[in-house]
């Protein structure tokens, strides 16, 4: 099945790159593009999309408010895109936000063609969690800055996990994929699909990324954990 993907960024060039070099894909569709979030939020609505690739910092609207506007879209409005945000620092505050408005993952604009090209093809089959090394960092440190305040209770809502979900969680939350947490648990791979739909389920996240910051958040999984 072909990948349905629009490109939102502020720079043409950038633009114009990632659309030739995906569009390169047999498996990718490029559908349109946009130069501000309110204009991808538009075409979002209008074409479909399966991803969003959504730059953080654009004028009219950001990509922070674009993404909270498409993965909670009005009343009528069903279609829900995976959003993929693209920045070019290494830690960027708008990135955790957009993590907790439900973007899939988010990846450097200075990664490799093929690290985007994966990334586009991982959020579409509802992976999540781009560039493990920085991904690791960035939610390492966020958790740090919630859990410098007051203490944190572990959410109750960590409680409502089998003993086995939870364990494939802590695994999620270290950026483990399917195939690495099967091994891990010697399970079959398709059993540990099925326990992170149920884990989702319980937990009322959208996606991946946002149980890996439940984990951190809640205190299930500390900055550090192997």
């Amino acid at each position: 099945m072909t990948i349905r993907v629009i490109i939102v960024d502020d720079q043409a060039m950038v633009r114009a790159g990632f659309a030739a070099l995906l569009s390169a894909q047999s498996d990718i569709d490029v559908v349109g593009e946009a130069s501000d979030g309110r204009q991808g939020v538009e075409i979002g609505r209008s074409t479909h999309p399966d991803v969003v690739l959504m730059d953080v910092r654009m004028p009219e609207m950001d990509g922070l408010e674009a993404t909270r506007q498409l993965l909670d879209p009005p009343v009528g409005v069903v279609h829900r895109p995976k959003v993929l945000m693209l920045t070019t620092f290494d830690v960027d505050d708008y990135v955790y936000e957009a993590l907790r408005a439900g973007a899939s993952g988010f990846l450097l604009k200075d990664a490799p063609p093929a690290d985007l090209i994966s990334a586009v093809r991982i959020v579409a089959a509802g992976e999540a969690l781009l560039a493990p090394s920085v991904t690791r960092r960035l939610i390492a440190d966020f958790a740090k800055q919630r859990r410098s305040g007051p203490h944190r209770n572990p959410d109750v809502r960590l409680r409502t996990l089998t003993a086995r979900e939870t364990e494939v969680l802590e695994l999620v939350a270290r950026g483990c994929s399917n195939a690495e947490i099967a091994d891990s648990l010697v399970l079959a791979e398709q059993t540990v699909k099925s326990h992170i739909g149920r884990l989702l389920a319980k937990l009322d996240c959208r996606d991946r990324a946002q149980a890996v910051v439940f984990a951190y958040e809640s205190g299930l999984v500390t900055p550090g954990d192997r």
